[in-house]
C-alpha cells in the first residue's frame, strides 16, 4: 500500500474491539474460515495446500519472515469487517477524521508571507465529508496521489481558509514532501 492508504487503514484498525490473532496457527485457521478452504488460502499466500494444513494443525508454528508478514497483512485486511465498516460510516457521517502530518504546505504568496510554502507540522480535524471522500477513494482503489489531493483540499478549507472565514481567493494548496501522516477517527 501507500503512505496515505496505510494511514487510513491504521486509523480504522484502532476501532477493533478484539485483538488480531497472534500465532501463525490461529491466523491460518482464521483465513481458512474466511476463505472457506485451505486451497484458497494456499493460493493467496503463495504456499502449498499441505503447508496450510500443517499450520492449521499446529504442526508448524514459526513461519518464515516473509510468510509471517503476508499472513499478518491478510488477516488484518479481513479482521472484524463490520467494526471496520461502522468506524468508516461514523467518520463519514458524524465524526470526521483528524489528520496529523509533517509536510511542506503552502500556496503562492508574496515573499516573506507566513503562508509561503514551508515544512509545517499540523494536526487538523477534517469534517465528515472529507472522511467520506477519503474512504470512498480508498475503496475505489485510488492511489496515494489522489488521497493526498483530497487531504490537501481539506487542509485548504479547514486550516488555511478557516472554514471560509479568511483567504477566500485561495485556489490550491501545495502539499508536498510528506515526511509523516497519521489519521485518527
Amino acid at each position: 500500500m501507500t503512505l496515505f492508504g496505510d494511514g487510513l487503514e491504521a486509523a480504522v484498525q484502532k476501532a477493533f474491539t478484539r485483538p488480531v490473532p497472534k500465532s501463525a496457527g490461529a491466523q491460518m485457521r482464521y483465513l481458512v474460515r474466511q476463505l472457506k478452504g485451505t486451497r484458497a488460502v494456499a493460493q493467496l499466500l503463495r504456499i502449498s495446500q499441505r503447508t496450510v494444513e500443517r499450520y492449521v494443525k499446529d504442526q508448524i508454528r514459526k513461519p518464515r519472515p516473509e510468510l509471517a508478514a503476508r499472513l499478518e497483512r491478510e488477516v488484518r485486511k479481513r479482521w472484524q469487517p463490520q467494526i471496520r465498516a461502522r468506524a468508516r460510516q461514523r467518520a463519514a457521517t458524524t465524526g470526521g477524521i483528524v489528520i496529523d502530518t509533517r509536510a511542506r504546505l503552502g500556496y503562492d504568496a508574496p515573499i516573506g508571507s507566513t503562508d509561503d510554502a514551508r515544512v509545517r507540522h499540523l494536526t487538523v480535524a477534517l469534517p465528515p465529508q472529507y472522511a467520506a471522500r477519503l474512504f470512498d477513494a480508498q475503496q475505489a482503489g485510488a492511489g496515494d496521489q489522489q488521497l493526498q489531493q483530497i487531504a490537501a483540499e481539506g487542509l485548504k478549507e479547514m486550516y488555511f481558509q478557516d472554514n471560509g472565514r479568511r483567504a477566500g481567493q485561495l485556489e490550491e494548496v501545495r502539499f508536498t514532501d510528506v515526511q509523516h501522516v497519521e489519521f485518527d477517527l
